[in-house]
């Protein structure tokens, strides 16, 4: 049981429940569960700046703001420490001898006027009217000479009066001063609040911290009369308002209103699902319209507080102590879903005589132990180090899984189960020996134009989507990667989470469900990944940190320094200022790994090398660098052999005269040959394959490119509906609304050699001659189309493997007049890569800390 307004003393629950403070959920606190909005940062640094020298004793300025914004006259306004001290100064400021309080209500009124030296009388309201200040009911009770307080809305019930109606009684008893306490006003919307209608017998309480969950800062406001004002000023010191609430207040007045907007509709959402988990256990649930649910239990409590506590380390505000209320009542806060959802489900164990709640508690409140790796920026190195880490883990005999909530990445793999994922999950899960599953990337992001995407959830596609239209249905998409992590963090030991970009992106933040949101559901702790090579890793950490709220630096634990050339002790100064400046370590210094063999996550970091020497003499390939290209890992296979030179081409003037042309996959086959039109490489491509000779591979996109006609009906990629190809081969592609996504074995024609690779692709080609097909996958399907030095396939991946690559390598060779090797000449094995890794990983990390920090040791 709670005994204050205030909430309680963590330390002292956290004591009776045998748990650390942290450890605590808290929903007798009622301050907004969205935190503090990113604004507040500046006027917290604009107040540091001054504060030795802060001219405004009086908080003129602050009051100045406040009655341009709201409407009303500065002699009409007070500052206070919070709106508590103005709670404690209004008693002792109108030498009135008595006071009627409507119950149940804040706890403190009652204090405050009997430190005053008021008599107290209660005005008791009614259940059967939900606890709201019914003005007829009153009326009897109010006297001349009496400081009535009514609060709007109430605290505990959460209920009110119309704005009319209030303001209707105080002006029926103009021998009274009413104080209404508008303290959780904000949460109920712009048309709630009195002001600035303020009547000669009225003061009006607001806080300006509870609603914008900075309550430390402690911030309050008094409205009134003129000399209403003046008698509340005159109970205050000097410097009631220090430098940084009034800098932050006169920021809170001036916002731009959008958090303000996104707060009460996130609330208002949040409180409806809570109350109605709620009333579906057997509880009355009261219709509050702030940021906390009064509720009443179906019979006395025996236990319920305590069990709550001690077995699901809950705190709730138990009513009991509330004029007016029994110990059958308790106010719990609005929180965040996941807890509003712990809390019901933690709260049915009880009523229903569950057993012990402890194996309950651990499965919601002590997850999958977990480790996120997240990144100053986008390419710092996420994907290769969350691999390294599941091949570490799985080295130490843990059962690990890799976990991407959200990935945006052309390079994409299709699961065993026709599920497709990001290529980056899917290097992660063979570092866990574990098949690809779509529960491992739950939403996937292909772009298909500068603002819009393909995506895919669960392994399906869902819908193409503008980013603005992708980011308003974000919410709706969370429940279903929730649900994914729960399933896989089920069936493993620890899980290996990756973040996106970067969780500085403030413009993003309120979207987010893979950085800091992801890590706050999973309970798992951060490391925040830079590359130095690119500079200013140092200040990208602290930048980064600085954006952060505080229950987001609560989950960041450290830094890793990624890809250093050099030796890692000449930047110890660097860590020891990081860890001055942050609290946070720098937990590793992983050295630049060229030519690691392991594909990469994105074309983003798309650039080719080769691990040893190359051959004097190799065939030139040419690899057209499209805008959208797609599976760009299909050729790392080819790039490691020693005799192919493997290289990019975007721009004409660099085609040259290549042994080999490949027309890669392409998330936009249409947007993309238009750009191979206007950039005059397409008719370069057809001259160099019809007149010179030269090789061209052509795989899934660049398959259909080489046809003779791509027909969009449904326009999944263009507003064209047909569009002809480059002719290289008599073929035609319709793009259909379903995707083939399947795992494929196929059968050359000719040889009857088996090969396999995946299928990811809208498109369906028809073909007029049998001849034209190669290969065939083991259901019949045409998947492969050829003639002469003209060679397409929809099979991704089909260089992966080493005797096929060599001989079609040899092909070639044969055809220039090289010898063929014969001979396997480099194994493209990703499981030794990953073994490489993981140890150069391993001698450059503080694995003994983070495994702490994991909780594993």
């Amino acid at each position: 049981m709670l005994n204050s307004g205030h909430g309680g003393n963590l330390s002292a629950l956290a004591a009776r429940a045998g748990c650390a403070p942290g450890q605590i959920l808290d929903f007798s606190s009622s301050i907004n569960p969205l935190g503090p909005p990113e604004f507040l940062r500046g006027a917290v640094s604009r107040a540091l700046e001054n504060i030795g020298h802060y001219p405004d004793p009086a908080a003129e300025r602050l009051i100045a703001v406040a009655a341009e914004i709201l409407g009303v006259d500065t002699r009409n306004i007070a500052a206070g420490n919070g709106a508590e001290q103005l709670i404690y100064a209004i008693p002792r400021a109108f030498g009135l001898k008595r006071a009627l309080i409507a119950v149940p209500a804040y706890i403190d009124y009652e204090n405050s006027c009997r430190l005053a030296g008021l008599e107290v009388k209660y005005a008791y309201l009614e259940e059967a009217d939900d606890f709201a200040p019914v003005g007829a009911k009153l009326d009897g009770a109010i006297e001349n000479g009496m400081l009535v307080f009514i609060g709007h809305p109430g605290n505990p019930a959460g209920t009110a009066l119309p704005r009319q109606a209030l303001l209707e009684l105080a002006a029926g008893h103009p021998g009274a001063v009413f104080v209404i306490d508008e303290a959780f006003a904000d949460f109920c919307g712009p048309a709630f609040s009195l002001l600035p209608d303020i009547r000669p017998n009225m003061v009006i309480l607001r806080s300006l911290t509870k609603f914008y969950a900075i309550p430390g800062l402690r911030l309050g406001l008094a409205f009134a009369s003129e000399t209403g004002a003046a008698l509340i000023r005159r109970q205050l010191p000097p410097w009631s308002v220090n430098a940084i609430a009034q800098e932050t207040g006169m920021e809170i007045l001036t916002a731009s209103g959008d958090y303000a907007r996104e707060t009460i509709a996130g609330i208002a959402e949040l409180r409806r699902d809570f109350a109605g988990r709620l009333a579906a256990l057997g509880l009355k649930v009261f219709p509050g319209v702030a940021n906390y649910l009064l509720a009443k239990l179906p019979a006395e409590p025996a236990a319920v507080y305590d069990r709550l506590l001690k077995e699901y380390h809950i705190a709730v505000r138990d009513c009991g102590n509330f004029a007016g209320l029994s110990s059958r009542f308790f106010r719990a806060a609005v929180k965040a879903q996941d807890e509003n959802d712990y809390f019901s489900a933690s709260l049915k164990q009880v009523l229903t005589a569950g057993a012990s709640g402890g194996s309950f508690y651990f499965r919601r409140r002590k997850k999958t132990p977990a480790l996120m790796i997240q990144g100053t920026c986008s390419n710092a190195g996420k994907s290769v180090l969350a691999a390294a880490f599941c091949r570490m883990l799985l080295q130490d005999g843990y059962r690990v899984a890799p976990f991407k909530s959200q990935n945006m990445a052309l390079n994409s793999y299709v699961t065993p189960a026709g599920g497709e994922i990001g290529r980056a999950q899917a290097v992660q899960a063979q570092a866990c020996r574990l098949p690809p599953d779509v529960r491992m990337n739950p939403v996937l992001l292909k772009p298909s134009s500068d603002t819009g995407c393909q995506v895919i959830v669960m392994g399906k596609p869902a819908a193409n989507m503008e980013a603005q239209q992708y980011f308003s249905c974000k919410r709706d998409l969370f429940p279903q990667v929730r649900k994914a992590y729960d399933a896989l963090a089920a069936e493993h030991e620890v899980i290996i989470l990756e973040g996106a970009g970067s969780p500085g992106e403030v413009n993003l933040k309120k979207h987010d469900i893979v950085n800091m949101n992801m890590a706050r559901y999973a309970q798992s702790p951060v490391l925040l990944t830079g590359d130095i090579d690119r500079g200013g890793v140092y200040a990208a950490f602290i930048g980064t940190l600085e954006t952060f709220l505080p229950w987001e630096r609560e989950l960041l634990k450290g830094f890793l320094v990624n890809k250093f050339r050099g030796d890692a002790t000449l930047l110890r100064d660097a860590h020891e200022y990081v860890e001055n400046f942050t609290g946070r370590p720098v937990l590793g210094v992983i050295p630049y790994l060229p030519d690691l063999g392991i594909p990469e996550e994105d074309s983003v970091a798309f650039a080719l090398t080769r691990a040893g020497g190359k051959f004097a003499v190799t065939l030139d390939i040419a690899l057209i660098e499209l805008q959208h290209i797609s599976n760009f890992t299909d050729f790392a296979p080819l790039e490691i052999e020693p005799d192919v030179s493997l290289r990019k081409v975007r721009h004409l003037r660099d085609l040259g005269d290549p042994d080999v042309i490949i027309l890669p996959g392409s998330k936009n086959v249409i947007g993309d040959l238009s750009s191979l039109r206007e950039r005059g490489m397409a008719d370069a491509i057809v001259e160099k394959v019809m007149k010179d000779g030269v090789w061209l591979i052509g795989i899934c996109g660049g398959l259909q490119m080489a046809g003779a006609v791509i027909r969009d009906p449904w326009h999944l990629e263009s507003r064209q509906s047909v569009v002809n190809g480059l002719n290289l081969l008599p073929l035609t592609t319709v793009l259909e609304k379903d995707k083939c996504l399947s795992q494929t074995q196929a059968v050359f024609c000719a040889s009857g050699e088996q090969v396999r690779g995946y299928e990811i692709h809208h498109g369906q080609t028809a073909y007029d001659s049998e001849r034209l097909v190669s290969m065939r996958s083991t259901t019949g399907d045409a998947v492969g189309f050829a003639a002469e030095r003209i060679w397409l396939t929809y099979l991704h991946g089909i260089f992966d493997e080493d005797g096929f690559r060599r001989k079609f390598i040899d092909m070639i060779r044969a055809e220039r007049r090289l010898e063929p090797l014969e001979k396997i000449q480099v194994s493209y094995d990703i499981d030794e890569a990953l073994n490489r890794l993981a140890a150069r990983v391993r001698e450059n990390v503080a694995m003994d800390k983070i495994y702490r920090i994991m909780g594993l040791k």
